[in-house]
């Protein structure tokens, strides 16, 4: 059965919102529906539908003109078995001493490296991405400068590919957390899969809004791998949930967003000790010192 995707963008998110419950009632009905910000620093909105019949042109219209919307573009999608073809095309990924692959590349560990099993799933975080990649090369390096890190947690979470690895260097519990439930449920199941069950435990919180949390801090390492928005409204919690002399590792960021993380988080009592970039994205790394 084909599927069929209908996509068009708006200049803010309330429009978007509006035409995104307005799509559900459509006719033939969308089998999903999502609201996306672009992470281009655009400001704009995506609004996207998926359909298992052809949507109505002139529908679509009619709703993107009332909701100041571009004209919808539809496409139908090719039958694809699309988790066989990540899989498939999926290569492993080095990140220093972390080597993280699919199950189709299990025979292909290094010998001397730390492997993390993650198998294409819904949440975000493979290691492909070049914010992951960038958060498992900061770590590394904390690693290889011989630093120990007992408490740690992994703020939005993915995968928890961030917390397995910290899990897989270091003594101790990490705590993993993603407002996503289904996240979190992807995040059990790879810390299960990794053989770390009870070093790595995965909540769902948003942001640092959970007795689990409080009753863990202050963290002497902790992740953020999210976005420019969050990171900004978490740089207060961030900073109070750092101890002295802890790291903190932020992604989730184009490269031109980078200065004002850089600005709100040195606001907080952080200071910036790196700064990398792959591709589009930047990776910070910051320590509070007192």
């Amino acid at each position: 059965m084909p599927t069929y995707t209908a996509i068009t963008q708006t200049e803010s998110e309330a429009p978007a919102q509006a035409l995104g419950e307005a799509l559900e009632a459509l006719s033939p009905e969308p089998t999903g529906v999502a609201v996306l910000e672009m992470e281009d620093g655009s400001g704009l909105f995506e609004v996207g539908a998926y359909f298992d019949e052809r949507p109505d042109d002139i529908a679509l219209a009619l709703l993107a003109a009332a909701h100041g919307a571009r004209q919808f573009v539809t496409s139908e999608l090719p039958d694809t078995d699309w988790v066989a073809k990540v899989r498939r095309d999926l290569a492993p990924v080095e990140a220093g001493r972390f080597f993280v692959h699919g199950s189709h590349d299990a025979d292909r560990v290094p010998p001397d490296s730390i492997p993390l099993l993650i198998e294409a799933a819904m949440a975000f975080g493979t290691g492909h991405h070049g914010t992951t990649l960038g958060c498992l090369r900061a770590l590394d390096r904390l690693v290889a400068d011989g630093l120990v890190k007992s408490s740690v947690i992994d703020v939005g979470c993915g995968t928890a590919v961030l917390a397995m690895a910290a899990a897989s260097v270091w003594p101790g519990e990490v705590l993993a957390s993603d407002i996503d439930s289904v996240a979190v449920e992807v995040a059990e199941a790879n810390v299960v899969a990794n053989g770390l069950a009870g070093r790595v435990r995965c909540i769902e919180a948003a942001g640092f809004d959970a007795p689990e949390i409080a009753a863990a801090a202050p963290f002497d390492l902790i992740f953020a791998n999210i976005l420019k928005g969050p990171l900004l409204a978490l740089a207060p919690s961030i900073a109070g949930a750092a101890a002295a002399g802890a790291h903190v590792i932020l992604s989730g960021l184009l490269n031109a967003q980078a200065e004002e993380i850089i600005a709100a988080y040195g606001d907080n009592g952080l200071t910036l000790l790196g700064h990398d970039e792959i591709g589009d994205w930047s990776t910070l790394v910051f320590r509070r010192d007192t």
